[in-house]
């Protein structure tokens, strides 16, 4: 079994930074990659928004390319994600996802505000 907790959401203003962190546990031997999503308010889909690969690859959408940062700390496999410049836009519920052995498991999410 796989748990993946999330945690760092909260109020942020306009144009501020946050980080949140993704503490994934259990049988975590093969992780093949960790990903970001998010869930905006009244939207039903969430919204992929950056990925690492056990080789290091990230990826990101256009709308947080350069604001948004995926790292992680191979220590403890801890993932992060940096969100710069944030934008009201950019409210949502955060999910973390880890792909063990080609199996996807994600945590309950961590609320994000960004206020004007």
């Amino acid at each position: 079994q796989v748990q993946v907790v999330e945690s760092g959401g909260g109020l942020v203003q306009t144009g501020g930074s946050l980080t949140v962190s993704c503490a994934p546990s259990g049988r975590i031997d093969s992780i093949v990659a960790m990903a970001w999503y998010r869930q905006a308010p009244g939207k039903q889909q969430r919204e992929f928004v950056a990925t690492m690969s056990a080789s290091g690859t990230t990826n990101y959408p256009d709308s947080v390319k350069g604001r948004f940062t995926i790292s992680k700390d191979n220590a403890n496999n801890t993932v992060y994600l940096q969100m710069n410049n944030l934008k009201p836009e950019d409210t949502a519920v955060f999910y973390c996802a880890v792909n063990v052995a080609g199996r996807w498991y994600w945590g309950q999410g961590t609320q994000v505000t960004v206020y004007s």
